[in-house]
């Protein structure tokens, strides 16, 4: 990610609620890191799984993850309620590039910002293969450009 990443909420086209959990908080205090990881998996699978009305896990083509990262601007915590917001930087042939950010209620800037990149594989030899265009058709209006 670069300094282009996005970082305020209106650089994002939808957004997932999540709630942090007290098991989140690490021994300083806050959200540790590797919880981010499972909000941007539950946040994508959760926009599929809604949007397109199927089984994502049941289609002939799965989406693995194949990198992710995250930038930490500042601290969230428990009890905290977030909003994970969600667009798409790259819609390839057999791969989704996500964008996420991490936003506390009420809060304009991102608390982190994430990358998050599913390629699609073919579930019986795991092998790439297209992205299915009922995902393709999910993703695509979440496309923004990103420097």
């Amino acid at each position: 990610m670069n300094d282009s990443s996005p970082t305020s909420r209106a650089d994002f086209v939808v957004f997932r609620t999540m709630p942090t959990r007290w098991m989140d908080n690490d021994v300083y205090g806050h959200v540790n890191n590797v919880v981010y990881y499972s909000w941007f998996d539950t946040a994508v699978n959760g926009y599929l799984l809604e949007t397109t009305g199927t089984d994502i896990r049941r289609l002939p083509a799965l989406g693995v993850v194949a990198e992710t990262g995250c930038r930490y601007l500042r601290s969230v915590s428990f009890p905290d309620l977030l909003d994970i917001g969600i667009a798409v930087e790259k819609l390839g042939r057999s791969s989704i590039v996500y964008r996420l950010g991490v936003f506390t209620a009420g809060e304009e800037s991102a608390a982190a910002l994430g990358r998050f990149v599913h390629v699609y594989v073919d579930a019986a030899t795991r092998r790439s293969t297209a992205v299915p265009q009922v995902i393709r058709d999910a993703v695509t209006p979440l496309l923004r450009e990103f420097r």
